[in-house]
């Protein structure tokens, strides 16, 4: 039995990853990470990639003598800026949030709200596991075959544009975690309007026996609830 708060949606699209072995630890938060800023780029939330956005807004918070002037920045760059903090926030406690429980899903919502998003983005690492650095296999590989797998599955390329508009995360996570800055929402169903996209991360192979199991065979997932970013992250365009 999976983890609760869950509806099928029936005829929605999967993209399945099987990596040949337990990961290094730290890499599910990795692939949250990494998946979300992808998101964002491929459906018109971002006008760039982030690191390259990053880098130049950066640059344009900066005089040519490296001061930093934030407020000599035009609204476009002053909402970069904005996102980019947003993001920045968000990726620290989702380290955060890894390192207290396990996780099985990960949610990105774009448009609509909460219970009725026009867009859902589904991670799911029910299958993956980690191990220990000297007998896993590394994040940035894993990271690559990823988006090759999402390349070649060309999921995001028939999709009409979707309008700058707020993006919300939810991650699954033990009731008790401790976790302080995410909201709990003890009776979350996964929505099952709007379009939804599930990439589905396992690990193959001889997992050696430093490996953390599976997420699947983790008991009591009926002690894992929803817990919902305290932020909605705003897209913008140039």
């Amino acid at each position: 039995m999976g983890p609760r708060g869950d509806r099928a949606v029936l005829g929605s699209p999967a993209v399945a990853v099987a990596f040949p072995g337990a990961v290094c630890r730290g890499s599910g938060y990795r692939f949250a990470c990494e998946l979300l800023k992808h998101v964002l780029h491929q459906r018109n939330q971002l006008p760039l990639p982030y690191e390259q956005l990053a880098y130049f807004c950066r640059r344009a918070a900066q005089d040519e003598d490296g001061i930093e002037k934030p407020h000599s920045l035009g609204l476009a760059s002053r909402k970069c800026q904005q996102l980019l903090t947003e993001l920045e926030g968000l990726f620290q406690h989702l380290e955060v949030m890894f390192s207290l429980t396990l996780v099985p899903r990960v949610l990105f919502l774009l448009g609509g709200n909460v219970m009725n998003p026009k867009e859902l983005y589904e991670l799911n690492l029910e299958g993956f596991c980690e191990g220990s650095a000297e007998e896993s296999l590394q994040t940035a590989p894993c990271v690559r075959q990823l988006f090759h797998r999402l390349f070649v599955a060309d999921v995001f390329s028939e999709l009409k544009a979707l309008p700058v508009t707020g993006t919300l995360v939810l991650v699954q996570g033990h009731r008790d975690c401790g976790v302080k800055w995410f909201r709990p929402k003890l009776n979350y169903q996964v929505p099952s309007r709007g379009r939804k996209l599930t990439v589905k991360l396992s690990c193959d192979g001889d997992l050696h026996v430093s490996a953390s199991p599976p997420q699947h065979t983790a008991p009591a997932w009926e002690d894992y609830v929803w817990f919902q970013a305290p932020v909605t992250l705003k897209g913008f365009s140039e």
